[in-house]
């Protein structure tokens, strides 16, 4: 039975409904041993960490992600309750970001890998294609408060095979916008009263999945990067008395919002806004409503924000938002926001690691990824939890002058009280400054220390 301390028993204890008492048990020790854990994040890694390299009933751990009957879809919802209680400050709606990344993996065994582009690795001149999974990651923009800033916080992630792969089982395709409005409308039934936006890049700006935002009964607002050429129409006239044929679903074509960059007759408000970098920058923008239509598919009515740099530091760039009446500025700061995701994304990679797994079970692999990612969130509340007694210090050095903690200091601060707990430290006297350390925990942290790498 695991001694863990109370203040993280309290964001742990309500994922135990998901499981039976045995898997739970199982659960347990496995996410500890993946936090503690250098390297590799496998079962096998887990359980040498937690000292079980012996025990001879390993097989039943990799059940818990094999076979195991328990719904990640429920531990997102139970994961986002936890992160809204602790988390949200109440005010204002609900900032979500969705984006998809590439877990690069080899193997025959993974049936849904594919070859896709690889976002990183790739520039506009030369493009890097790799083997693996693509997983569509949906997180909460919340802000941290003893981080000072907003953090990306993945809840709900959900793996996105190829057409080949679809193909290949015989069951109709689904696009990444066909994931994102399964996910949209999830998220809808979990906060059915609350304000929404969600924040994407130009791969979620259509029409299909925008009028899917519009038309919900508590429609969500969508943010996400517009096509300079893209065809806008003035909205629809109003129909007049006894005007006879169908309703028209647009007015007349407008400009493209490309020749708006130097016509003379916009105008343009130069505001300061929070830029990417956490500096505060110069931009110009412009904006007015329109609606986006194309033939075949529902004309969508939207607002549109072009934005260029005075200092030309960076190219022209539109928005849209799916609400009309919403602020120019305050789309723009949100779909700053937007950068918090890529961070994420790192930090699971170099903290987490996401990729160094190694499922070859369909069921393993569709739930390991989310789980560490997932992750990310629960040591984000674990650490918030701790910190209310102990407060999260960054790592400083001479050479390196942190301003504010990080997901590094956070998972360190987890760590050690995890490591206190696992075993109990006796000290050898009121008055001495040193502590006696139990045997097998020494071997423990010793082994870690030696195979880190």
């Amino acid at each position: 039975m695991l001694t863990l301390p109370d203040a993280i028993v309290a964001v742990l204890l309500p994922f135990a409904t998901l499981f039976t008492n045995p898997t739970w048990r199982k659960a347990q020790l496995l996410l500890v041993g993946t936090i503690l854990t250098p390297g590799q994040r496998t079962v096998a890694a887990a359980l040498r960490v937690m000292g079980r390299s012996d025990q001879r009933d390993y097989a039943r751990y990799h059940e818990v992600l094999n076979r195991a009957v328990w719904s990640s879809r429920e531990a997102a919802r139970v994961l986002l309750v936890l992160l809204l209680q602790h988390l949200d400050r109440g005010d204002g709606p609900l900032i979500f970001g969705i984006d998809e990344t590439l877990e690069r993996r080899r193997g025959a065994k993974i049936r849904a890998r594919a070859i896709y582009r690889d976002p990183v690795r790739s520039s506009r001149s030369q493009l890097v294609k790799a083997s693996g999974l693509r997983w569509i990651s949906l997180m909460w923009l919340g802000h941290v408060p003893w981080a000072g800033r907003h953090w990306a916080l993945p809840v709900l992630t959900v793996l996105a095979p190829s057409s080949r792969y679809h193909q290949q089982q015989g069951r109709r395709h689904k696009k990444i916008t066909d994931w994102a409005r399964q996910m949209v409308m999830q998220l809808r039934r979990w906060l059915p009263e609350r304000p929404l936006v969600l924040v994407g890049d130009n791969s979620y700006a259509v029409l299909d999945l925008l009028h899917c935002c519009q038309s919900l009964r508590e429609p969500v607002t969508l943010i996400a990067r517009l096509r300079l050429d893209a065809a806008l129409y003035a909205p629809a006239p109003a129909r007049q008395p006894g005007q006879n044929g169908r309703t028209p679903l647009k007015g007349p074509r407008r400009p493209p919002l490309k020749t708006l960059l130097d016509h003379a007759d916009v105008i343009w408000d130069s505001v300061s806004v929070d830029w990417y970098d956490g500096t505060t920058r110069i931009v110009e923008l412009t904006s007015q409503t329109a609606v986006w239509y194309r033939s075949s598919k529902p004309p969508v009515l939207l607002r549109w924000v072009l934005i260029r740099d005075p200092q030309g530091a960076f190219d022209p760039q539109a928005l849209l938002c799916t609400d009309p009446a919403a602020d120019p500025i305050q789309i723009l700061q949100w779909f700053v926001l937007r950068w918090q995701l890529e961070v994420t994304f790192q930090e699971v990679r170099t903290h987490l690691g996401v990729e160094t797994q190694r499922q070859w079970s369909d069921l393993a692999i569709a739930r390991t990824t989310p789980a560490l990612l997932g992750l990310f969130s629960w040591t984000t509340l674990a650490a918030h939890a701790l910190q209310q007694r102990h407060p999260i210090t960054q790592r400083t050095a001479a050479w390196y002058d942190k301003p504010s903690p990080t997901f590094v200091d956070a998972i360190a601060l987890v760590r050690r009280h995890l490591w206190l707990a696992s075993e109990g430290f006796s000290l050898s006297s009121g008055n001495s400054d040193t502590q006696e350390l139990p045997v097998a925990l020494y071997h423990r942290l010793v082994d870690s220390l030696a195979y880190a790498a």
